[in-house]
């Protein structure tokens, strides 16, 4: 473990932003967003002719809920511009270019100004800050570095608290261990499930987890449910919260979670305007409280302003706690484009987590298949039992999980239990559906 020091004491002031009240943010988004509406019709061609041909101008927005008849912008408006269609500024201002994976379709290219970096350090720093992670602390970096956003995002926003940062990158699950063992770190950044894959990992080689120097982990770039973090928390014994970003909005750091009550994730609203639309009619803005997907505008943006974008994130906004000023994000449910609609149930992969972890003999790692033998649908899952978890045991464990999800879920499918370590671990954004059925 590590030696306790005076690190621990180090100065970590909040921004004066961070501490406004609900009127003064909502006064400094009105100003932000009549600028950035004006800014993006100036500079981004699309914008123009998208709101041309809506007949709509930035001039129409007189208050923040005429937010609500600007069109949209989806992921495949960023694709039709590929690579620099959408980007506002001339190519010598953009200081990075970062882009999604293009797993689903062409990549989603977006780009920061110097001043986009400055902003998205600032704002990843408030959430780690958050979280409880320190100045002066140890950071254990395993997010992958490259164009995905998260490994250079946490790594500039972790320098910006005053951290030391172990760049350490997705992967090499062995060698992560070895660098926390040796390098004793204080926090922990990656997603949640290769946090789980080093955990399971370590207990394979011997090793105790909770006996490791770290305190907190910070996880992101999937949804994860309560039970998920009891899970790692348990595993582990630290304190594991939330942060939320995405690509085409800006990054990990849009929104953190408080370590002190775990609430759900404050939105930096003097940077973002978020707002929940129902996830069947558009549409609809939803108010506070109710659950939908959730929509994001940039309010400070340079290289990429970003317009009502489409998460597909299904959430709700919550008032400000910790924070009072900025709302929060419910934890997330899942996202419409991977809603699995089975014989006319809608389904979500967090849903069967979260059933699954009720169920001590079965493992997190499991795969949702989705296949159609015949005229319907049929779908599978995919589990490990536990280690030291009897195949008698777990094979009944599996028929108690088929029973939770006929009731809970509302449709049957076929559990099929798997040895320890059978499928494949996450060495980064796991994959959850396999969707047979075109095959």
């Amino acid at each position: 473990m590590s030696q306790t020091t005076d690190r621990d004491n180090l100065p970590n002031p909040l921004d004066p932003e961070e501490t406004m009240s609900r009127d003064q943010i909502e006064s400094i988004q009105l100003t932000r967003l009549k600028e950035t509406l004006d800014y993006a019709y100036t500079n981004v061609p699309y914008y123009k002719d998208k709101y041309d041909t809506a007949g709509v101008h930035p001039s129409d927005l007189k208050e923040l809920a005429d937010l609500k008849i600007f069109p949209f912008t989806e992921k495949e408006d960023l694709r039709k511009s590929y690579p620099f269609g959408m980007f506002a500024v001339p190519q010598h201002q953009v200081a990075r270019i970062h882009a999604s994976s293009g797993t689903t379709g062409r990549a989603t290219v977006v780009g920061y100004t110097q001043q986009d970096l400055d902003d998205w350090a600032k704002m990843g720093a408030r959430c780690l800050r958050l979280s409880g992670v320190k100045p002066g602390w140890k950071v254990h970096n395993a997010y992958g570095y490259g164009l995905f956003t998260g490994g250079m995002g946490a790594h500039a926003a972790a320098e910006r608290l005053g951290t030391t940062v172990i760049p350490m990158s997705g992967g090499q699950t062995d060698k992560q261990i070895t660098m926390i063992q040796d390098f004793e770190p204080d926090a922990i950044l990656c997603t949640p499930t290769y946090l789980l894959t080093i955990g399971d990992a370590m207990q394979r080689a011997g090793l105790d987890p909770r006996k490791t120097s770290l305190k907190v982990a910070v996880c992101g770039a999937e949804p994860w449910t309560e039970e998920m973090r009891h899970e790692l928390e348990e595993m582990f014994g630290i304190d594991a919260c939330d942060i939320y970003g995405l690509s085409e909005v800006m990054g990990p750091g849009v929104a953190g979670e408080s370590g002190e009550l775990k609430d759900g994730s404050h939105i930096w609203e003097d940077h973002f305007r978020p707002e929940i639309v129902d996830a069947y009619d558009s549409t609809k803005v939803l108010g506070d409280g109710e659950h939908g997907e959730l929509v994001f505008t940039s309010l400070t943006k340079q290289a990429l302003p970003i317009i009502r974008y489409r998460t597909h994130d299904l959430t709700r906004l919550l008032p400000g706690s910790v924070r009072p000023g900025h709302r929060r994000m419910g934890r997330i449910t899942g996202r419409s484009d991977d809603m699995i609609i089975l014989r006319g149930v809608n389904l979500f992969p967090s849903q069967i987590e979260e059933l699954i972890l009720k169920l001590p003999a079965l493992s997190p790692h499991f795969q949702l298949v989705l296949t159609r033998p015949g005229r319907m649908d049929q779908l599978a899952v995919k589990v490990e039992r536990r280690a030291g978890i009897s195949t008698e045991e777990a094979t009944k464990a599996g028929g108690e999980l088929g029973k939770l999800i006929k009731i809970h879920v509302g449709s049957s499918c076929a559990i099929e239990v798997l040895d320890p370590e059978t499928l494949e671990r996450s060495m980064g954004k796991l994959k959850r559906i396999f969707d047979m059925r075109d095959k």
